[in-house]
């Protein structure tokens, strides 16, 4: 990365204008659940908390699922 690319201004973020959905991995040693949700309620997401790993696609693809139907049907 150059200089350039690290200093760069960045624009509105998305997730202050446009609905977002969220799963919490309840069970994730990677990215604490406290942090995800808090990160989800700074962005005003929707939130879903699933007992899962960091690879909930893996693990509960079902809630996965769920919750990107969830997004779709509502965003329509």
């Amino acid at each position: 990365m150059t200089q350039a690319a690290l200093a760069e201004d960045s624009a509105e973020p998305a997730w202050k204008t446009i609905p977002s959905w969220n799963l919490v991995a309840t069970q994730d040693l990677n990215i604490p659940a406290k942090a995800q949700a808090f990160m989800a309620e700074r962005a005003g997401s929707r939130t879903v908390r699933v007992k899962a790993s960091h690879a909930a696609s893996v693990s509960r693809p079902d809630k996965v699922t769920d919750l990107i139907g969830e997004a779709a049907r509502t965003v329509r």
